[in-house]
């Protein structure tokens, strides 16, 4: 019964937001509250924070870089690669929508940030249910994070915008990674990185909602902006517990992918 938990969570969900119905854009989505121009760049605290996302999804993707073979034959790698990938991804998109908000740019903004979801959930799944994963599960869900941006963008179209899908994939991680480390006995480390990760991605999700009103208080930063700093650092906190494992201090690797990566009796995060 355990091992169909995550699968009941992740239906009971969909079928509330199924009986739900659309859940619509926020009314004045694109109406941010720091609109302070820099150097010629508008919006550009909102612009700029963006370059945090850049630098720790390189940080990471240049510390697999010296792991390429191990890559080859580690799911739970190339699922972190596809994070690291969309982080950098989520700086340029990100950056692009808050030069000119709006719903076309938007799409551009959104699709990265799927995407960033779709690999945390291939790379934790694939270090929680050893001792291989089928390369369908990846494909589909980076399948299922583009379709979900593809379906707000279609019915924003028609005028009738719903983020039901996209919301579903954005709050999956939340719940299924800790319940995963939980059920498969990931190392104590794991389970603490993500932890704190998730609370702050949460918090970066309550400083998104009062954009308004921190920047009303506070008059230097707005809630927006504090999102894209708490968003990376949120990030740089899952980079520094795969990175640290890289170095091979302390990420689980299963026997059959350490056979596949390196001789026996050797570290394949030691080249």
């Amino acid at each position: 019964m355990e091992s169909w938990l995550p699968f009941v969570l992740v239906a009971v969900a969909a079928a509330a937001m199924l009986v739900h119905g659309p859940i619509p854009q926020l009314d004045r989505y694109h109406e941010f509250a720091d609109t302070r121009a820099l150097f010629s760049i508008p919006n550009a605290a909102d612009v700029l924070s963006n370059l945090g996302f850049a630098l720790v999804g390189l940080w990471g993707l240049g510390a697999l870089r010296e792991h390429g073979r191990t890559l080859l034959v580690d799911p739970a790698l190339r699922g972190y690669s596809i994070f690291l990938l969309a982080l950098v991804l989520t700086a340029l998109g990100s950056s692009f929508y808050h030069l000119a908000p709006d719903n076309d740019r938007l799409l551009w903004d959104r699709l990265p940030i799927a995407l960033a979801c779709a690999g945390l959930l291939a790379a934790v799944h694939a270090e929680t249910h050893p001792p291989t994963q089928p390369m369908w599960i990846p494909l589909a869900l980076v399948a299922a994070a583009i379709a979900s941006v593809a379906w707000w963008s279609f019915t924003e179209s028609r005028g009738a915008g719903d983020l039901r899908p996209y919301l579903l994939l954005q709050g999956a991680p939340l719940v299924l990674i800790p319940l995963w480390q939980f059920l498969h006995g990931s190392p104590r480390a794991e389970r603490i990185a993500f932890a704190i990760a998730i609370l702050l991605y949460a918090a970066a999700k309550a400083a998104e909602l009062t954009d308004h009103a921190v920047f009303d208080a506070l008059g230097f930063v707005s809630g927006h902006t504090i999102k894209h700093l708490l968003a990376i650092a949120a990030g740089a906190v899952i980079t520094a517990n795969l990175v640290r494992g890289a170095s091979g201090s302390a990420r689980r690797c299963t026997p059959r992918f350490a056979a596949a990566a390196a001789p026996a009796g050797r570290d394949p995060f030691r080249g």
